[in-house]
């Protein structure tokens, strides 16, 4: 277990400190020294130094306290210990870019396009480990505890856009705010090619064996908003009666279902299995034009049937 959990930590720790790196080149080189603020913390660091010529790392920590500390209150410091992590790192990252690599300079929408793309990539490959950059996302999953009728991606998207309008008059230019826009549209969509483009409609599944398969399932519902199935087991050597919990879910949540499982019971016995296609609410849409070419075809063999 302490190899396990050691090998964890480096391999979040590895994530982290690549994602960190690509997305400091995208603030330092492209969007901070071209007036682009794209929102959440980073882009009030950004309004803040040019304001006041304070360091945008440095001040993306100072911003990001009190919501860290809101965090730990509502949801505990274990689950904040990783977006603790990627704040510093990330933070640290920004200023030390900055010193060495000069700022892009050249057409503006270049400049937004290719912010957008290391932002995004870089926030990609550090959510994949469950962590977050704190500032808007880690508001908005926080807000979406009290505010529960709201999704996540309105709450982030509502703050943003905040940011972004504060950002036209702060740079006195309506171009900045709409770069800022572009930035943000890039990223995102980076963002969600990551997390979701290559496993479109396919996933992993869980079989778990367990006394306390009740307590994993309710976990499952609701920290990761995955659907459970309870299936009834006979164990072939003891004949023991039980139940098997079974799951699907997307590549990138695999870890953090694997963390609740041993969190309530660590001898679990786990299989994880390769789901080529996942389909239903969650995974890939059930396309509405395949269901009426399927039920024509069944309509054309009735009807043969019934000449026949």
């Amino acid at each position: 277990m302490k190899k396990s959990k050691v090998k964890q930590f480096l391999l979040d720790l590895l994530y982290i400190m690549a994602g960190s790196t690509v997305y400091a080149l995208g603030v330092s080189v492209f969007t901070a020294p071209n007036h682009i603020a794209p929102g959440g913390v980073t882009g009030i660091a950004t309004m803040l130094n040019y304001l006041f010529d304070t360091p945008i790392g440095i001040m993306v920590i100072v911003l990001n306290i009190p919501i860290v500390l809101w965090a730990i209150l509502e949801i505990g410091y274990k689950l904040v210990m990783k977006s603790m992590m990627a704040i510093a790192i990330s933070s640290v990252l920004i200023d030390v870019v900055g010193m060495f690599i000069p700022p892009y300079s050249g057409d503006s929408l270049l400049t937004a396009i290719f912010g957008g793309v290391l932002e995004g990539i870089g926030l990609g490959i550090v959510f994949m480990r469950g962590a977050t950059t704190g500032g808007t996302d880690l508001v908005a999953r926080l807000l979406g505890r009290r505010l529960r009728h709201i999704s996540m991606g309105k709450l982030m998207l509502a703050i943003d856009i905040g940011v972004v309008t504060i950002s036209g008059f702060v740079f006195q230019s309506i171009e900045s705010a709409m770069y800022a826009g572009v930035v943000i549209f890039v990223c995102t969509s980076l963002i969600d090619a990551i997390l979701y483009g290559t496993d479109i409609g396919a996933g992993k599944t869980f079989y778990i064996l367990s006394p306390k398969t009740k307590e994993i399932g309710d976990r499952i519902m609701k920290e990761m908003d995955r659907g459970v199935t309870y299936l009834q087991s006979r164990g072939g050597y003891n004949k023991q009666e039980g139940e098997m919990l079974f799951c699907a879910v997307r590549r990138y949540e695999v870890y953090k279902i694997n963390e609740i499982i041993r969190s309530i019971d660590r001898d679990a016995f786990v299989i994880v299995g390769e789901a080529g296609e996942i389909s239903g609410e969650g995974f890939k849409p059930t396309s509405s034009d395949d269901k009426s070419l399927k039920e024509l075809i069944q309509n054309r063999v009735k009807k043969k049937e019934a000449k026949n």
